[in-house]
């Protein structure tokens, strides 16, 4: 594996600079934001284990996860995708807050402070991600989209979706008031606030992208944008402490949010920013920026060394970009802390890099996401300047193997509960 010096020469011989400290010490240090602090500058990223009980509530899997994430000192944990109604869930097994669930959520928010506080962490801020997950719902394991409109890219692969009708306004306005149960439930159970997710193509990222949809929820951007500021606004009224979004700013496909519409993919950031500001407006004080889709071009979302297919860019464009978009939102409206996205395919460079992005501007807090599977104690060892390269994500993709093979994910190379699933669940089909 590449030594941080190595990975850096890589972006440096394609004319992409990014900030580097050494002195990682302000990774150590509160991060302040409109009515919340957060202890350090690291965040967990929302990663699916695709663990839950058959009724969404955590399994032993998804409990073990969350007290290594609570052990390894991040600042903050923004949980993993939990619908907030059945149809909506993306596997099976996939979280859904319910009172059904309810004292599940509840033990598991309170089970990861007690483990925060035994290894001498302060408690985290932990964010309940509250999803629909749109054409890629899957709740009976035999595909159940719920389609916002046609979708010319996504279509083309997905053959159940494209023969599936669009969902009516009707569903699309009684969803409101799911967040607003999910929220109100969250806020119940502990947890310090709640995402309205509209990333990654799931129900409210395609909506808004979708131009071509006639009636309330579609056409203008305002239209387009209304489902979200919908939820967003019940979920404000649960009054949920941290009032968050997980943003796709760039769709990566032609005609995708973000993209300039005249059928290239070049980003354009002007409906992002301004979508921004409207739920800045609305009370949403903290953004995790994202872009692209795992179900359609992953390695615009989090660029790899091997995976699926060979991408048409190099990694390090991958990263830069990422980066650099959630730069743009920082500097868009200041009343957002911006999570970044992109660290865990730096290596050994992750913490120079968060910390020069923290430092120049570019994030307010280092988003880590596959690099948590395979080392859930980054946070706290890069803060001591104890990395230990061989507890690095290699960024292979057997996490998401593990998710195609209708399993539970984790990482099989560093972790040996994983390593048994891959070998049982993957290298045996």
């Amino acid at each position: 594996m590449e030594n941080a010096s190595e990975r850096m020469e890589k972006f440096t011989k394609q004319h992409l600079d990014l900030p580097y400290c050494q002195d990682v010490s302000i990774l150590g240090q509160p991060v302040q934001g409109d009515g919340f602090t957060v202890p350090n500058a690291f965040c967990i990223q929302p990663m699916e284990g695709c663990d839950g009980t058959a009724i969404g509530a955590p399994g032993e899997l998804t409990t073990a996860r969350y007290e290594g994430f609570a052990a390894g000192g991040a600042g903050m944990l923004w949980m993993e995708a939990v619908a907030v109604v059945n149809e909506g869930r993306a596997n099976p097994r996939q979280l859904h807050i319910c009172p059904q669930t309810a004292d599940e959520f509840k033990r598991l928010r309170e089970r990861i402070d007690e483990v925060a506080h035994q290894n001498g962490h302060a408690s985290p801020k932990v964010i309940m991600q509250l999803t629909h997950s749109g054409r890629f719902s899957n709740y009976s394991g035999n595909l159940d989209p719920v389609c916002a409109w046609r979708h010319a890219s996504l279509d083309g692969r997905y053959a159940k979706q494209s023969q599936t009708p669009p969902v009516s306004d009707e569903v699309l306005r009684a969803l409101p008031e799911k967040f607003y149960q999910g929220a109100k439930l969250a806020k119940a159970c502990g947890y310090d606030g709640v995402d309205v997710k509209a990333c990654h193509l799931y129900l409210f990222s395609e909506l808004l992208s979708c131009y071509d949809r006639p009636g309330p929820y579609g056409g203008s951007f305002d239209n387009r944008t209304r489902l979200l500021m919908e939820a967003v606004e019940a979920a404000r009224a649960a009054d949920p402490g941290i009032l968050a979004c997980r943003l796709n700013i760039y769709d990566a496909m032609p005609m995708g949010f973000g993209v300039k519409t005249d059928g290239s993919l070049d980003m354009d950031l002007t409906e992002p920013m301004a979508l921004q500001k409207k739920l800045a407006d609305a009370g949403v004080r903290l953004i995790d920026v994202t872009m692209g889709t795992p179900y359609f071009n992953p390695h615009i979302n989090r660029p790899y060394n091997s995976g699926g297919y060979t991408p048409p860019e190099t990694q390090e464009t991958g990263v830069h970009r990422l980066l650099s978009g959630a730069r743009a939102m920082v500097q868009n409206d200041s009343r957002t802390t911006i999570v970044g996205t992109g660290f865990t395919n730096l290596a050994a460079a992750a913490a120079p890099v968060a910390a020069g992005c923290v430092r120049d501007g570019w994030v307010h807090l280092a988003g880590i996401g596959r690099l948590a599977f395979a080392c859930p104690s980054f946070p706290q060892d890069a803060i001591a300047g104890q990395i230990k390269q061989n507890r690095l994500c290699l960024c292979c993709g057997k996490c998401t193997e593990l998710m195609r093979a209708g399993s539970t994910a984790g990482c099989p190379v560093r972790n040996p509960v994983y390593a048994a699933i891959y070998r049982r669940d993957v290298m045996k089909k």
